[in-house]
């Protein structure tokens, strides 16, 4: 069946692209959903008429897309989940976990557009993330995965070596006010046997 895309629809085309499809799949999907129109002249005629504004939007979504994917780039995720001594997770990370994570940086992105390898990660370990933006551009978001047990771990290590390096500051602090002590009482018991000769 010959279709006019209404939206840009993933892996089928673009807004305002003429597409052939199995019936099925316009029928029951596509067309109920306006996501697409029937190919005929009036939608013909009534595409051709917003042919500028679409690719007025289409230069918009591809700058944006630009810009997006500098941003991308260069973030790097790390989810703290419940996972076992031999680092296997108690669930899986998903794209949805991924698409909350990117909100929190303030990036919103669907989770459609997120592609997690092997549509979970079990294990802890990097990992990256790939995100679909206009057209064939795409993103690599790397992604650490930690689990709850090793972050307090080393947060608990990191207390420990705080309040020792605190310890030894405050041992060598007392020890430099025992020291500046004794010179004090050296200076004073020199000064008292010079005046009594």
């Amino acid at each position: 069946m010959k279709i006019i895309l209404n939206q840009d629809v993933v892996n089928l085309g673009e807004e305002g692209d003429v597409v052939v499809v199995k019936d099925g799949y316009a029928r029951n999907y596509l067309l109920p959903t306006k996501m697409a129109v029937m190919f005929n002249k009036s939608n013909q005629a009534m595409f051709a008429s917003r042919a500028a504004a679409i690719e007025k939007r289409k230069v918009e979504k591809r700058s944006a897309s630009a810009s997006l994917k500098e941003k991308l780039d260069k973030v790097v995720l790390t989810l703290v989940v419940s996972a076992g001594e031999s680092g296997k997770l108690f669930g899986s990370v998903t794209s949805s976990m991924v698409q909350d994570a990117l909100s929190k940086q303030g990036i919103e992105i669907e989770r459609k557009k997120i592609e997690v390898p092997t549509h979970a990660i079990k294990m802890v370990g990097n990992y990256s993330v790939r995100v679909r933006l206009y057209e064939d551009e795409s993103a690599d978001i790397k992604l650490v995965v930690e689990s709850e047990a090793m972050v307090k771990a080393r947060q608990a290590a990191e207390a420990k070596a705080a309040a020792e390096a605190a310890k030894a500051a405050a041992k060598a602090e007392a020890e430099a006010k025992a020291a500046a002590k004794a010179e004090e009482a050296a200076a004073a018991a020199e000064a008292t046997t010079e005046a009594n000769e």
